[in-house]
């Protein structure tokens, strides 16, 4: 395998370095069962041809290894570690990615290559507990300013004659109080406020909202709920309880108050609840649930049910990893075996 490297090796002064990178590439796809020196020349080779050549190659390159069985572990690293519009189809298909290098690439990037190994087919258990507990390691991210605008000018109304002086003023006065009474009432969110201005709320991060989207596609209601029970800062009881609501009004009600991307939100109740994904009136009954909601009201009855989850379990019955439960299944049976019913009726 030596020589046949080097000979790509010569033209590279005569030949594009894409072209090198490609066939060098190829070489390596042809081999079913590369041995431990074929992988380290691969591994020497591929570094420094990779880096001269353009982003179209990379990408390429990228999509063709995607697909190998086996990788030299630094060159998946090294892949990994690439701009996500590069790297993006590595992570969520190569099956030569070690655990701890996908474990590794997340904490070392940001949150766009996390999302990516969450759209993985599969997810190993200790990948799924590194990539829940990756959010206390990082800032979360501070919420956006409520804009303040100014309040349109008030038109002046023509010179007044003596006559009307003391009218006009008195007009003129009870109106520029309004507009400031109005512009009060914007600042402190009671009119018009916007989806988007979640200052001082409970808020899904994108690796959150990624792993929930991801395990309710893959039906995974144990999973689901890990992650909804971390997002919440709350008991795994309380999720299991919310998701336990056959109707989907809690999941839905808990959802819009974390701040669930809407799309994202009718997704996971239909794949949970088959019967929201019936259609009404050309959209389906898990949209019309969503939409008849209130924010607002959602917020409060969420934190009255954290309340009462901190009064019913201690601060040390924090929310447990999934290897945590798995070992106390015996304890939490009965909710576990509820849990299985779940996704059971969800297929």
């Amino acid at each position: 395998m030596r020589d046949r490297f080097r000979d790509l090796e010569g033209p590279l002064a005569v030949r594009k370095k894409d072209v090198v990178l490609m066939a060098t590439v190829s070489s390596f796809e042809s081999l079913s069962y590369p041995t431990r020196s074929e992988l380290r020349q691969f591994a020497e080779l591929f570094t420094p041809l990779f880096q001269a050549s353009s982003d179209e190659a990379k990408r390429q390159a990228v999509a063709a290894l995607s697909q190998c069985p086996t990788m030299p572990a630094a060159v998946a690293l090294f892949i990994g570690n690439q701009p996500i519009e590069i790297a993006a189809p590595f992570l969520a298909a190569s099956k030569a990615i070690a655990d701890d290098t996908l474990i590794t690439i997340a904490r070392m990037q940001g949150a766009a290559h996390v999302k990516a190994i969450v759209s993985r087919d599969s997810l190993s258990p200790k990948v799924i507990d590194a990539l829940v507990a990756l959010r206390q390691t990082q800032p979360r991210p501070a919420a956006p300013a409520v804009p303040i605008t100014e309040s349109e000018a008030v038109p002046l109304s023509p010179a007044p004659t003596e006559g009307n002086e003391a009218e006009a003023l008195a007009e003129q006065r009870i109106a520029n109080e309004e507009a400031l009474r109005e512009r009060i009432l914007d600042l402190a969110g009671h009119l018009g406020r916007k989806d988007e201005d979640r200052l001082g709320l409970r808020t899904l991060t994108d690796i959150q909202e990624a792993l929930l989207v991801r395990f309710a596609r893959s039906r995974e209601a144990n999973h689901f709920a890990t992650a909804l029970a971390d997002a919440l800062s709350a008991s795994r009881w309380l999720a299991e309880r919310i998701m336990l609501d056959l109707s989907g009004q809690q999941l839905a009600t808990t959802l819009t108050s974390l701040g669930m991307g809407f799309l994202d939100a009718v997704f996971v109740l239909e794949r949970f609840y088959p019967h929201l994904a019936e259609q009404q009136h050309n959209v389906t009954r898990a949209w019309m649930v969503l939409d008849a909601l209130d924010p607002e009201e959602c917020h409060e009855r969420v934190e009255a049910w954290r309340r009462a989850d901190r009064y019913t379990y201690k601060p040390t019955a924090a929310t447990p990893t999934l290897a945590e439960t798995e070992s106390h299944r015996v304890r939490q049976a009965p909710v576990q075996r509820d849990m299985r019913v779940l996704g059971r009726r969800s297929r």
